[in-house]
């Protein structure tokens, strides 16, 4: 196997108890998100994909759906301690693992695509996408971020697509932005997508090291790679169908119920 596609999928939620049992249009987020694990899989070849919970209630779901599904302790501090978990309590020892986060189910498969085909091709410890806003959503963004300021996190990376920092801050700071604006649609603002590709080795050292200083200031684990020097690249990918990027209240799932009723299912090629 050369890689293991793991969905972490814990029960405890401040905002939404229970969130991988939560249904979306009559399916299950932990079921979405398993289906499109394994169709990631099946498109990158010598993969396979598990569920990891820390709860019996996610495990008897999943084994009822036929989904393959491994427990894990629920003290873990992070689903990419719980994807290391999940791979040592299979007994692999896959190339790469991909933690693809259980609460967001409109991932497009070639996001994860993107992150695998990454690691293949550069010697990065750890690969992750991004969204190149346009100025139109660098708005919506800005806007966004006065009401609730830590949610959204932006990047920036070197020529080469080598991450160099990610912020809840909206990065970079831009002189002359009415001048850059009509140069053209796309702003120079990187959103950052929370899906993770790491390579077998950097994962098992991202997850012996402590927390880091600017990962518990700014709350974004991939922060400790940056700080211990562990190469991350950054791909640049286009946004799926229904641009959710997670969901974490009630509210969440009207917005996406709606969304799959008025743009139907995301394509499941």
């Amino acid at each position: 196997m050369e890689t293991l596609i793991v969905v972490p999928a814990r029960y405890g939620s401040t905002r939404l108890p229970g969130k991988p049992l939560a249904e979306i249009a009559g399916r299950s987020m932990v079921s979405r998100v398993a289906e499109l694990a394994r169709r990631a899989a099946a498109a990158l070849g010598r993969a396979d994909c598990v569920v990891a919970t820390d709860d019996m209630r996610i495990l008897e779901h999943c084994r009822d759906k036929g989904i393959n599904v491994v427990m894990t302790d629920a003290r873990l501090p992070s689903g990419s301690d719980r994807a290391l978990a999940a791979a040592e309590g299979l007994g692999v020892n896959p190339d790469f693992i991909v933690n693809l986060q259980g609460d967001a189910p409109f991932t497009p498969v070639a996001h994860v695509v993107a992150v695998v085909n990454a690691l293949r091709t550069t010697g990065a410890d750890a690969a992750t996408p991004y969204i190149r806003l346009s100025w139109k959503a660098l708005d919506q963004l800005r806007a966004h971020k006065r009401e609730t300021p830590f949610s959204g996190t932006t990047l920036v990376a070197d020529p080469k697509g080598r991450a160099l920092w990610f912020s809840k801050t909206i990065l970079p700071a831009i002189r002359k932005e009415e001048a850059l604006r009509a140069l053209g649609p796309l702003s120079p603002v990187c959103q950052h997508i929370g899906l993770y590709g790491f390579r077998l080795e950097a994962l098992k050292r991202y997850c012996a090291l402590p927390e880091s200083h600017y990962e518990r200031l700014e709350g974004l684990e991939q922060l400790r790679l940056i700080e211990n020097g562990m190469r991350v690249q950054a791909v640049e990918v286009e946004p799926g169908p229904i641009a959710i990027p997670g969901i974490d209240t009630a509210e969440d799932i009207a917005l996406a119920e709606r969304l799959v009723a008025e743009l139907g299912e995301p394509d499941r090629v």
